[in-house]
């Protein structure tokens, strides 16, 4: 005893004798176990390079463990969206990433999944023909049969460049029929039975290099190199019919693709949630501090690209452009106008409405706001409704009671 204080010396002797561990050191409390199934697209845009990087840097188990889990992270690949939502649907994948058309039909058919955050978008799709075909414009695409995706974007995005092109958005209203494609590198080469086919960016531009692959128009509201028609001859030409879009300036189509949950995932281990957009957002953060060529290259395995050509799709990714993942209601809004356009295609029955949209964004929104805190709250608020953005945006998901919505 010191000056009538105890000593912590002399309390630890005196607790140990009486046998109290009173002043022991506390326990460190032992990290949760947890296993998380995650399924990517490495061949699409945005969300190869990204993910890849998380993979190489195991940021998801670094963020998880800064929450209390040690995480064993299950990578998967796959080729499209329809096989991850089979996985979702029989509850053997956690989270995926997709565009528009299967979100849409989940959300009409109240599937216990909600959407997360950004995983890539702005991507640009390229009708695309043989050289020799005499394919020079949307025109003539009438009674030609061509290949997309159907289900997916490409199909999408094709409908809405016929929609303004010609009138309407169904393919069969100008006797085109259309293959599915599920495998891009093969619809690419545009096998004979296809006259046209829809592309990514990624697979157009390797067929275009190695198979002689032309482009006549794309989703931004632009012709391509084979392009000849009213707008002129050659690349670089704005199609008045963009202007009709509901999604111009972004172009014909607005493509957003996001991360998908499972609810039991948001409701049993949120803090889970949380460190995948934390380690997603870090690495976009990393990312955009190196050149788009590096930031192909990283990614060269499945794209298949030199880095001048991969740095095209980089900087055409909106996530990229932004710095940042997290959704606003411009992104989301692409959901119900997408919806909207596929009631004409005769793909669903009936368009969103904002209301199951919304109901599905709350799930989400508090996870997302926690998310947007831990990464530094970046970028300041005022980036989301900024007058000057290049694309559209908005209030952010967790501000979603504060959208001005309309059906």
């Amino acid at each position: 005893m010191k000056n009538g204080h105890f000593t912590r010396r002399h309390l630890i002797a005196t607790a140990g004798a009486a046998g109290i561990a009173t002043l022991a050191a506390p326990r460190i409390a032992r990290a949760q176990e947890a296993t998380i199934s995650v399924g990517r697209q490495p061949w699409a845009a945005g969300n190869s390079p990204i993910t890849q990087y998380m993979i190489d840097n195991k940021l998801f188990e670094k963020k998880a463990k800064e929450l209390g889990y040690q995480l064993t992270v299950d990578w998967r690949d796959y080729p499209s969206a329809q096989p991850m939502v089979e996985a979702f649907v029989s509850n053997n994948l956690d989270l995926g990433m997709w565009g528009n058309t299967p979100i849409i039909r989940g959300l009409a058919a109240k599937q216990p999944w909600s959407i997360l955050n950004v995983g890539e978008g702005h991507f640009r799709f390229v009708v695309a023909t043989r050289a020799d075909s005499g394919i020079r414009n949307i025109q003539d695409l009438k009674g030609k049969t061509v290949g997309a995706l159907l289900g997916g974007d490409p199909y999408n995005a094709f409908s809405q460049i016929i929609l303004a092109e010609l009138g309407s958005g169904n393919p069969r209203d100008f006797d085109i029929k259309m293959i599915n494609t599920p495998t891009q590198a093969q619809a690419a080469t545009i096998p004979r039975g296809m006259d046209a086919a829809v592309l990514i960016y990624p697979a157009f531009l390797k067929a275009q290099k190695e198979a002689g692959t032309v482009g006549i128009v794309n989703s931004f509201g632009y012709t391509e190199d084979h392009y000849k028609g009213p707008a002129g001859e050659g690349a670089g030409h704005l199609l008045e019919s963009v202007k009709k879009s509901a999604f111009y300036p972004d172009g014909y189509y607005l493509h957003r693709s996001f991360w998908m949950a499972r609810d039991s995932l948001l409701s049993q281990n949120p803090k889970l949630a949380v460190a995948f957009m934390v380690a997603q957002q870090e690495a976009v953060t990393a990312l955009k501090a190196m050149t788009t060529g590096a930031i192909s290259d990283s990614v060269q395995k499945y794209w298949g690209l030199p880095a001048e050509l991969g740095a095209k799709v980089v900087e055409d990714e909106v996530v990229f452009r932004r710095g940042w993942i997290w959704p606003t209601q411009g992104d989301i809004g692409a959901i119900v106008e997408t919806s909207k356009f596929m009631v004409e295609g005769k793909l669903i029955p009936a368009p969103l409405d904002w209301k199951v949209v919304l109901e599905n964004v709350a799930k989400s929104a508090p996870l997302m706001h926690q998310a947007y805190e831990m990464s530094g709250s970046k970028p300041p608020e005022s980036a989301f409704t900024a007058s000057d953005a290049a694309d559209v945006r908005g209030l952010p998901t967790w501000d979603y009671k504060r959208w001005t919505v309309k059906n």
